[in-house]
């Protein structure tokens, strides 16, 4: 469906061997539920991945690209849980990007979504936003079994805001520059809808850099307020 609000959080990691459990165990019993809980956050959702890396993806939708940095959301940054602590020294291969949600259609929630990450060529801005806009994420949405596709920008200053959380990383967060999000009914469904239309040769045709990145994953939890 649609994207809730005008803004979200991307966030992709590994775990450091033998944390998955509990990652699983603090993201849904504290976590998600702590960020769905502040002011602003619309909903979070958690995946792992069928193809591609790393293995989980987050995704938190936001009623604008400025709660990312309310005072609500940095209060929680600044004073992370015991548990929190803990489970953000597990992070590997961490990327975490704030992003404005550019466009967003579809019907209803999928059960796998596929990430693209991509970004312009120097002045392609607007080229690549046209099409991806007004042709290609259009033309995806409308394929059988095809529920959602979305385009998010970073916001490089909304996501770069130094917290407490942050020092408890191995290494700092990478950024994404733009992500296309597309959702679906099934792994094959979604990763054939981008191998069609979003591939690198139509992407760099039409001003993508050529640094692309697809992932897959399936839906495991999800909450909204």
């Amino acid at each position: 469906m649609a994207l809730t609000g005008g803004g979200a959080l991307a966030i992709w990691n590994d775990i450091a061997p033998g944390g998955d459990a509990e990652f699983d165990h603090w993201q849904t019993s504290e976590h998600i539920p702590e960020r769905v809980g502040v002011p602003g956050f619309l909903r979070g959702r958690r995946y792992t991945a069928l193809t591609g890396s790393p293995r989980y993806f987050t995704l938190y939708e936001t009623e604008s690209v400025a709660t990312l940095q309310s005072e609500g959301y940095l209060a929680r940054l600044n004073a992370p849980t015991p548990w929190t602590s803990k489970c953000i020294q597990l992070f590997r291969n961490n990327r975490r990007t704030a992003c404005r949600t550019r466009a967003s259609m579809g019907v209803g929630i999928g059960g796998v979504m596929a990430t693209l990450e991509l970004g312009p060529l120097a002045d392609g801005d607007a080229t690549l936003r046209a099409w991806l806009t007004g042709t290609a994420l259009p033309a995806v949405v409308s394929r059988p079994g095809i529920v959602g596709a979305h385009l998010c920008e970073a916001d490089v200053e909304m996501t770069v805001v130094r917290t407490a959380e942050k020092t408890l990383l191995e290494r700092p967060d990478t950024l994404a520059r733009w992500v296309v999000m597309v959702e679906g009914l099934g792994a094959d469904t979604v990763e054939g809808a981008c191998q069609s239309l979003l591939d690198a040769q139509h992407l760099t045709r039409h001003g993508a850099a050529p640094d692309l990145s697809l992932a897959v994953y399936r839906l495991v939890y999800s909450l909204a307020r």
